[in-house]
């Protein structure tokens, strides 16, 4: 795998299956690691807006659940996959339980924080990163950041 290549980074649902970049090629993707016991778990709810909006523009969301930040993920896949489709209607694809810094960092958090702006390590839960239709970080945004002020970025991603 090259450090430069996202599309190397070998992904898996939180079904346990293969999720390839070739599915998501040319698409505009979203990063982000959620929780299900955080105060911007409500998040979800964004994310599913702007994902459901955007989905047939070319846009795909993605969870990727992490119990590294106070222990708000401390569920198992299956639970955490009923917990987002039940309580939010999660629809956008969910990744299985990763670390997102640390030791045992997924290769993803690594290519996305430092192909970012921002080299820092991820802080919270529900940070998140945009990546454009060529595979580059575009922005990266602190867990303040609502889903509702991602519109104008993911529209002009989209539109290149």
């Amino acid at each position: 795998m090259t450090n430069n290549d996202i599309s190397q980074i070998p992904l898996e649902t939180i079904a346990g299956k293969a999720l390839p970049f070739s599915e998501m090629k040319s698409k505009v993707l979203l990063f982000v690691n959620t929780a299900s016991e955080c105060g911007y778990t409500k998040q979800y709810k964004g994310l599913e807006a702007l994902y459901e909006k955007y989905k047939d523009q070319g846009l795909v969301v993605i969870g990727v659940p992490c119990n590294q930040f106070g222990d708000q993920e401390p569920g198992t896949e299956k639970e955490i996959k009923a917990f987002c489709e039940m309580k939010f209607g999660v629809q956008f694809p969910m990744l299985m339980k990763a670390d997102v810094k640390g030791a045992k960092q997924h290769p993803l958090y690594k290519f996305l924080i430092d192909h970012s702006t921002d080299k820092d390590e991820i802080k919270w839960n529900f940070e998140k990163f945009l990546v454009g239709k060529d595979g580059k970080v575009l922005h990266r945004y602190k867990s303040g950041v609502e889903p509702a002020e991602l519109m104008v970025p993911i529209e002009k991603a989209l539109a290149n």
